[in-house]
């Protein structure tokens, strides 16, 4: 600590013992970050932008060592098909989401709403919504087909939500003060983005503790975000849960935000439970509702994520694609995901409905290898065959394939298993009553709200007309994606990513808040996504039909996809340096997929 920084701050009794120089670090960090939020306060609008463009230039220098470095990290040897995740989860999400958020700031400094020039709808429920992507020609050739909309709570009308969209910098000058981010350790995209959020939706400052499986990124984030660095907005440190818990107890510090689990978020509102005594501790001062944590907080928990297939007359070639989509859905990153897709709520009255199976049972089996590499994962696995001896096992003995009945579910429902674990619950009913029941037992049976997936064939929801808008709206879940993976939303910066409202310090099982949000919408509700339910060129068809269109072939993020790797990094550095003849190379690679 410098020679005249303020002496130690009073400890709460439940701060964690630390080494005096880890101690000494950690406040040193926060003094800097006190210093640093006055600055930030200080700069205006068009200032705050040029320091994105700054920041978007360093990341774009380590892009290619941010993606290797989490390749690596994770076991991807090079070549390896699925390097493409990386690419995409991290510096992809990370360059999009800088050039959102400069717009917004770019329409706020001349006075403008972020959303002038977005299309503004209904949903049913008197429920607007703001139409977030694609928002470029760029978006609409990239993702050709694909969509997001953010529904407002309802009663929030088009005009409130113009005039409120800017959040905290509608008064660049509020005090923010310094935000703890407790970033993820799975998609090494989510501590920046979180960072982000914290600058730009609250203008506080950002203590950034990187998870302990992504410290080898340490050295990446510290140049691709120096920009924020070097003027005080932001300090990257290093620690495992008694550094956490020690700056969650910081006096100094204003807000904590994590992403997470549920059970880490209990320890941080409501104290550890490693101990007997230590855990009635803390379920005495939860259930007086004397909360550990005296400071607000935000988190994102993950939760159990549906795949709702509702039935339809597909053909050979739409089973297919559609069990390779579920397959991605639980499949990408390993299942290390919090919004992995893990219960397959289908029809047991389907006519398709074995074949179907038989189509994900394949691919579920002749996907890529690649290690279980999340820590006590390998133990999710084993408890996983423990409750469901009848599982079969695909991939070599890998990964776990449980087609079980409502009775026998419960545990598949309420337990996410973060580990490639994919559960199949028969219900019945077809049509408007299969998708009813559906979304009823995914509300009432699933643990989480964060994010469900619905599966439905252009020519069924056109049958269905209005009652599919209205089971949607029924879904309590932060992203709802139809004919499309949720982490869709997770991936363009104008949608809204976070569980459904309605979460408290009592419960909260997919967490409270929302982040990403690059347009600063305030009463957001969800983000909803739609795909193209068929890819390209049999897209064409349903477009004749007046289903839509989509040029994309297979999307790259699909575990199935025999370019991804290529096609993700050719998509990342097409929207880093904008080359057209680069991007039409990768296009060509992309119909090869």
């Amino acid at each position: 600590m410098t020679a005249n920084a303020p002496s130690a701050p009073k400890r709460s009794t439940a701060a964690p013992t630390l080494a005096d120089d880890v101690r000494a670090d950690l406040d040193a960090a926060i003094t800097a970050l006190r210093t640093g939020q006055r600055t930030w306060r200080a700069l205006t609008l068009a200032q705050r932008r040029t320091l994105l463009q700054r920041v978007r230039v360093a990341t774009s220098a380590v892009a290619a060592e941010w993606a290797d470095t989490a390749s690596v990290s994770k076991g991807l040897a090079p070549g390896h098909p699925l390097r493409g995740e990386e690419w995409l989860s991290g510096p992809y999400a990370a360059i999009v989401a800088l050039d959102a958020y400069a717009d917004t700031l770019r329409a706020l400094a001349v006075g403008r709403s972020p959303l002038d020039g977005v299309r503004i709808g209904a949903a049913p429920g008197d429920r607007t919504v703001v139409h977030t992507s694609p928002l470029s020609a760029t978006d609409a050739l990239l993702l050709s087909g694909y969509a997001t909309e953010v529904w407002l709570q309802p009663g929030v009308d088009a005009a409130t939500a113009r005039r409120e969209a800017g959040l905290s910098q509608l008064d660049p000058a509020s005090a923010g003060g310094v935000g703890l981010v407790l970033g993820a350790g799975n998609i090494t995209s989510i501590p920046y983005l979180d960072v982000l959020y914290e600058l730009l939706a609250s203008n506080r400052v950002a203590l950034l503790k990187v998870n302990p499986t992504q410290d080898a990124l340490v050295s990446v984030f510290e140049r691709a975000l120096a920009p924020l660095i070097e003027p005080g907005f932001l300090r990257i440190v290093r620690g495992g849960g008694d550094v956490g818990a020690y700056l969650t107890q910081h006096p100094e510090i204003d807000h904590v935000h994590i992403t997470g689990s549920e059970a880490t978020f209990r320890s941080i509102v409501w104290g550890p439970s490693h101990t007997p005594a230590a855990a009635g501790a803390a379920t005495r001062r939860r259930r007086e509702g004397r909360p550990l944590l005296k400071k607000p907080i935000t988190a994102e928990l993950g939760g159990v994520s549906p795949i709702i297939v509702v039935p339809g007359r597909w053909s050979d070639a739409d089973l297919r694609f559609q069990a390779e989509h579920v397959v991605t859905m639980r499949l990408h990153n390993s299942g290390h995901n919090c919004i992995a897709g893990q219960v397959v709520l289908l029809s047991d009255d389907w006519a398709q409905r074995d074949a179907f199976l038989d189509a994900l049972r394949t691919a579920y089996d002749r996907a890529p290898s690649r290690p279980v590499w999340y820590p006590q994962s390998q133990g999710k696995l084993d408890a996983a065959r423990t409750s469901y001896p009848d599982a079969a096992w695909c991939g070599g003995g890998t990964r776990a394939l449980i087609e079980t009945t409502p009775t026998d579910a419960g545990i598949l429902e309420t337990t996410e298993y973060f580990s490639p674990v994919l559960g199949v619950v028969a219900l019945r009913g077809t049509g408007q009553e299969f998708l009813d029941s559906a979304v009823a037992h995914a509300n009432e049976r699933l643990v989480g709200t964060l994010g469900a997936n619905v599966l439905i064939d252009p020519e069924t929801q056109k049958s269905l007309g209005d009652g599919f808008e209205r089971a949607l709206a029924d879904l309590r879940y932060g992203t709802v994606a139809i004919n499309a993976w949720t982490a869709f939303g997770f991936l363009t910066p104008t949608a809204t990513w976070g569980a459904f409202p309605g979460g408290t310090l009592e419960d909260a099982p997919s967490g409270m808040g929302v982040v990403h949000n690059a347009l600063l919408l305030d009463h957001v509700e969800r983000t909803v996504v739609r795909g193209p339910f068929r890819p390209f060129p049999r897209s064409a068809s349903s477009a004749m039909r007046g289903y839509g269109l989509s040029v994309l072939p297979k999307p790259p993020w699909f575990v199935t996809s025999r370019t991804g790797a290529a096609v993700c990094e050719g998509f990342t550095r097409f929207r880093i340096d904008g080359n057209p003849a680069k991007m039409a190379l990768t296009l060509v690679k992309a119909f090869g997929a």
